[in-house]
């Protein structure tokens, strides 16, 4: 190399970039980024699509109507025709039109709180996993109150996930009642960011709201800004409401609980398997709901969930990974987009059971595939595994690095006279011939590039001589870093004293 080719160095420049790889540059794309950029349907197939959902609708209408929301429906301006309700194409735009297209997800610290609609994109989680994949014998095995709480606490350092749901069920609790309050519990005691669970039966929601009181600091304080919302399935596909689940929508509109209402039917069982028919099918359904929402309470908050979920066609058996399961997702939240709702899908719904290349592949194409549609709320996201079944701690933190890849990718290319930057270009061509040491380079390096923590850059030789890790070995040291030295205090004494003496709280 000669004197004339040869970098020059800038002084503190390669120390600024050691210090950067060891504490990380700032996140040059956070949670939010702007989706909608994918767009699998065509403004014309989406309008037959609407117009589908709009005739089952006014033809057919929803079947099993309970007596009070039958009532409220009427009122409303449905239509009794024999067994079932029908809805005529004015009730359902009115109630579109009068839809909360925008509000908060509140945190218990306020700036953790999002705002869920437009075009920001927020990935998330869900899932009621009966199996925990083990983080010592890397088997499955009954997830149990204990892994409900180490999950909250893992996800409470997590960035890139914006709520948590709780994503398994604790099956070593085996009273209803019981289960729903150690639920909720578990989440208020282990993280501050928004929240969301489900409820057996209406009747507990009451009890679970006095809960949250305390934690928000006296009776009706949770009402004032609620930090929990409720993912409830009213509609049973095809085209029936269940009545448990509706008696849970109308206790939560009483306690000011957001909504989630979500669909979720599945191809060639309980939907279509075309997959139009079946994006019209769901649409109607997850509009019954919105209808539904507008009667009891014009204008409240809720999520348009609609989660086209898809089935193995050989064997009956739900499938959760595949090409199917991405581009209806995203094609469904492409259609609640056009509506102007706040659209909820999933993404990420893994088959493997183990933390493989199948793990990778199928999470990272349905998140990316949900994030570019401009899904506002992408449930499941994040350590889902077994189609639905499981649950893994390493799956968290992987699933966190791959929705940054994700986030970044939305947040796409600015094309500025800065970034252009010619007069830099010219400069380096006249002059030094590489670009390490210009000053767009470092600016870049802190603005433009994520840095992933878990992904391998190595080269092959060091790699080996450093173990030869694989990306579960090393998710699986960052969870046991995190659960070792994370154990959340986001209750004072006072607080867990009250919800103890009051609650049966099971840890």
């Amino acid at each position: 190399m000669t004197d004339q080719t040869a970098p020059r160095r800038r002084a503190g420049g390669r120390k600024s970039r050691h210090q950067h790889r060891a504490t990380g540059a700032p996140n040059p794309a956070p949670p939010g980024q702007r989706g909608g950029q994918y767009r699998p349907l065509s403004e014309a197939q989406i309008v037959r699509i609407y117009d589908t959902a709009l005739r089952l609708l006014s033809d057919l209408g929803m079947g099993e109507v309970p007596a009070r929301l039958a009532g409220d429906l009427l009122r409303a301006g449905a239509e009794a025709r024999g067994d079932r309700v029908v809805f005529h194409r004015a009730l359902v735009e009115d109630a579109i039109a009068g839809a909360a297209k925008r509000f908060w997800l509140h945190g218990i610290d306020p700036d953790r709180s999002i705002e869920v609609g437009g075009e920001a994109v927020h990935f998330g989680t869900g899932g009621a996993a009966v199996q925990t994949l083990d983080i010592e014998t890397r088997l499955y095995r009954p997830s149990t109150l204990q892994d409900l709480h180490d999950f909250t606490r893992l996800q409470d350092r997590l960035p890139n996930v914006s709520w948590f749901t709780r994503c398994c069920v604790a099956t070593d609790v085996p009273e209803v009642f019981d289960l729903d309050i150690n639920t909720a519990y578990a989440l208020v005691r282990n993280t501050t960011k928004p929240i969301a669970t489900s409820f057996a039966l209406a009747e507990h929601v009451a009890p679970i709201v006095g809960m949250l009181d305390i934690v928000a600091g006296g009776q009706g304080r949770f009402a004032e800004r609620p930090f929990m919302k409720a993912h409830i399935s009213p509609v049973i596909s095809p085209l029936r409401y269940g009545e448990d689940a509706v008696d849970v929508v109308y206790a939560c509109i009483d306690h000011k609980i957001p909504v989630s209402c979500i669909t979720a039917a599945q191809s060639g069982a309980t939907a279509p398997a075309p997959l139009a028919g079946f994006l019209a099918m769901s649409l109607a359904e997850t509009l019954a709901s919105l209808v539904m929402v507008h009667a009891i309470q014009p204008g409240y908050p809720m999520v348009f969930s609609n989660w086209p979920l898809v089935i193995d066609l050989r064997t009956g058996a739900f499938a959760g990974g595949g090409g199917e399961v991405a581009v209806m997702n995203a094609a469904s939240a492409q259609l609640s987009n056009w509506l102007g709702l706040p659209s909820g899908v999933a993404s990420s719904m893994t088959d493997a059971k183990a933390i493989d290349a199948q793990y990778g592949a199928e999470k990272g194409i349905a998140a990316l595939a949900a994030g570019l549609a401009g899904g506002n709320l992408i449930y499941e996201s994040s350590g889902m595994t077994a189609s639905l079944l499981g649950a893994s701690f390493e799956g968290f933190v992987l699933d966190n690095e791959m929705l940054g890849t994700v986030y970044r990718a939305l947040r796409g290319v600015e094309v500025t006279d800065e970034t252009l930057g010619f007069d830099t270009i010219c400069d380096v061509v006249r002059g030094e011939g590489h670009f390490l040491g210009a000053g767009q380079t470092q600016d870049a390096m802190e603005r433009d590039y994520l840095y992933p923590r878990l992904a391998d850059r190595q080269d092959p030789r060091t790699w080996a001589e450093r173990g030869a890790l694989t990306a579960w070995d090393r998710a699986r040291d960052a969870v046991r870093a995190i659960l070792d030295e994370h154990h959340p205090d986001h209750l004072s004494h006072a607080q867990d004293s009250a919800i103890r003496s009051t609650f049966p709280i099971l840890l």
